[in-house]
């Protein structure tokens, strides 16, 4: 596909199975009443995170007020009131013996003053003074590019910043109709500014061509990002944006050879990669 065309192949086969390092930690999240974005929005990698002991928790409820046309997480007025929801999500990583978690969260566009921010730095310093040894990565919204609402988030010192541009420029508005690519630009410019590693991931498969792949990646090294992540994209239900193509597994190792060469110190390229996908191998 290095001419840039978007032909349609077959889908790929993909075969998954279960194991007890699964069942331990679904077992621990359901006890805990947590929400995950694992099981949320359908990540075909669940099995074998929780085999290796990474989670990915989602705080601040599971119901997003924005309807992002790739994403299988539940939209609607958010109901969620639970200041303890924190420290819970310490004791259950602390319980579950998780070496990294990925911490992420719906949009909070409801909450003012500042997007969910307070309740993020909190979940932070919670595990960090509970699960001394965890890292700690989290995987944001952009707090509508709110610079006060970031810094509460990135002064607690999370391991890792991440937060996703999730496409290319050109198709941005019909993948994320309530979100600004350059907004996302900026928010990932900030948290390198402020001394954290910092990580994005796109999805492709969505209309772009091979050639604006590149040229993302090259904007976003620009602004000093060192971990970039790009899977294939799947589609949740006949409800959100079709797949325009599956593409083949090497492009997605041209992708990483030519990430590498650009400047980025890790590149996570695959069909099934998503942005936690291996997350403790990128600390």
């Amino acid at each position: 596909m290095m001419n840039g065309t978007v032909s349609k192949v077959l889908k790929p086969k993909v075969r998954l199975k279960l194991s007890k390092g699964y069942n331990y930690t679904s077992n621990i999240v359901k006890k805990n009443n947590l929400h995950t974005v694992c099981e949320e929005a359908r990540c075909p990698n669940i099995y074998e995170c929780w085999d290796r002991g990474i989670g990915t928790i989602m705080i601040l409820g599971d119901v997003c007020t924005r309807a992002c046309g790739f994403c299988a997480v539940k939209t609607g007025k958010p109901v969620w009131d639970d200041p303890m929801e924190p420290f819970r999500t310490a004791l259950a990583v602390k319980k579950m013996d998780l070496k990294h978690v990925v911490i992420t969260s719906v949009d909070r566009d409801d909450i003012k003053y500042d997007y969910g921010a307070s309740i993020w730095a909190e979940t932070i310093d919670q595990i960090h003074i509970n699960v001394p040894g965890c890292n700690v990565e989290v995987l944001t919204p952009d707090f509508r590019g709110n610079k006060f609402a970031l810094s509460k988030v990135l002064n607690a010192n999370p391991e890792i910043f991440s937060h996703n541009i999730e496409c290319v420029e050109r198709i941005s508005k019909k993948v994320r109709t309530q979100a600004n690519w350059n907004t996302s630009l900026d928010v990932l410019k900030y948290s390198v500014e402020s001394g954290l590693k910092t990580k994005t991931g796109i999805m492709v498969g969505l209309g772009e061509t091979f050639v604006e792949v590149i040229e993302t990646m090259k904007q976003i090294v620009d602004v000093g990002v060192s971990i970039f992540t790009i899977g294939q994209y799947l589609q949740p239900t006949k409800k959100h944006l079709p797949v325009e193509r599956y593409v083949d597994e090497s492009e997605f190792k041209d992708y990483e050879k030519i990430g590498l060469e650009l400047g980025f110190n890790v590149v996570k390229s695959g069909s099934l990669v998503r942005s936690s996908y291996q997350a403790d191998e990128c600390v």
